[in-house]
């Protein structure tokens, strides 16, 4: 294989690692208990049908920083490790679309929407969404843990794995923590800037960008030192990239982001972007802008012209340059700490053009 092209082309060489995964995952269940095939097709429907493979890249970049070669004997290795990482994103979205009661992820019914039709479609006893639900708890589960073998298999040294299970250990922990904080923070009501900015870390930068670079850079044998200085730069891009997320889930395109506009608004979402505009709302007095940001949070029902009042409302209040201004800030800082890290190149560049993908992005 032409090593050269994992640098050029890293996200066709995750799909690769994946596909070849999952075949060999599902192979004896599906002998044993062919019925189960349906939830293996749709876990792997849902990995291979998209997605922006951001946290295996951001992970091989942390490796070829740490001195990773992708001519040497551990290569493939090095690829079923990071591309592991795209089971733990496909159980947190399974479950989070199961929270938030989405109907469509990347264009397509979610996995409990799909479940569901299948039993209606089907004519089995019982009620259709009980069984989707039932399906989407199995197929995330089953994603975490084909998490875990595809990254405990790795062809790696035992060394290497054992550098970077700490990495894997914490990003588990923290994503499902951020998950539960999440709900809770929609339950309590809680919509300050502090709480949202907590959720942000926990639930996404730390498993999107700083963990993910963690791992790689364990895996490249980097000291301490390194990886201190590049969970600082994973930490300031995650936390941009959720902020990102959350102008796209107001602001976004339907046709380009795939989910619809405001759904974060429907499903309760206490954002960042929310909670600075209630917060600048009661700061400025703007009593109806206020009432028109909190009244649409958690209103399944919001109608499109309801969001684009919602939209029109955070603008005024300056909510949204607020939250602009942030990721500007947050983009300088990570770039300041890429610099101190002194990574082996091309790594600078790749990690650069990443940052640009995740913070400038349009879905």
């Amino acid at each position: 294989m032409d090593t050269s092209a994992y640098d050029a082309d890293l996200p066709a060489h995750v799909e690769r690692a994946l596909a070849g995964f999952l075949e060999r995952a599902g192979a004896e269940i599906r002998r044993t208990e062919p019925t189960v095939g349906v939830g293996i097709d749709a876990l792997a429907g849902f990995v291979l049908g998209g997605g922006k493979r951001l946290r295996p890249t951001f992970a091989w970049w942390g490796w070829r920083g740490a001195g990773g070669d992708p001519s040497g004997p551990d290569v493939e290795g090095v690829l079923q490790a990071v591309a592991s990482l795209e089971l733990i994103q496909a159980c947190a979205l399974i479950h989070d679309d199961l929270i938030d009661s989405s109907d469509s992820r990347r264009g397509s019914p979610t996995v409990h929407i799909a479940g569901a039709k299948l039993h209606a479609d089907s004519g089995w006893l019982g009620s259709p969404s009980t069984f989707g639900l039932a399906t989407a708890v199995l197929v995330g589960d089953l994603a975490l843990a084909w998490a875990d073998d595809m990254f405990g298999e790795a062809p790696l040294p035992p060394a290497a794995l054992a550098a970077a299970r700490p990495a894997w250990r914490a990003m588990r922990t923290e994503v499902l923590a951020g998950q539960y904080l999440d709900v809770r923070t929609q339950a309590t009501g809680d919509a300050s800037p502090e709480a949202a900015l907590h959720i942000c870390k926990l639930k996404t930068a730390a498993y999107t960008v700083m963990r993910p670079l963690h791992l790689g850079a364990a895996l490249g044998g980097a000291d301490d030192a390194l990886i201190a200085t590049l969970r600082e730069f994973g930490d300031e891009v995650g936390v941009a990239f959720q902020l990102r997320d959350d102008l796209l889930g107001v602001f976004g395109d339907p046709s380009v982001t795939g989910k619809p506009a405001g759904d974060d608004l429907r499903e309760g979402k206490r954002t960042l972007l929310v909670a600075l505009g209630l917060q600048r709302a009661a700061e400025q007095g703007k009593n109806a802008a206020s009432k028109v940001i909190s009244d649409a949070i958690g209103d399944a029902h919001l109608s499109e012209d309801a969001v684009e009042t919602v939209r029109e409302a955070l603008q005024d209040v300056g909510a949204v340059d607020a939250v602009e201004r942030r990721i500007d800030e947050l983009t300088e800082s990570a770039m300041a700490a890429l610099d101190r890290a002194h990574l082996a190149e091309p790594a600078p560049a790749a990690l650069t053009g990443l940052v640009v993908k995740a913070t400038q992005r349009t879905y």
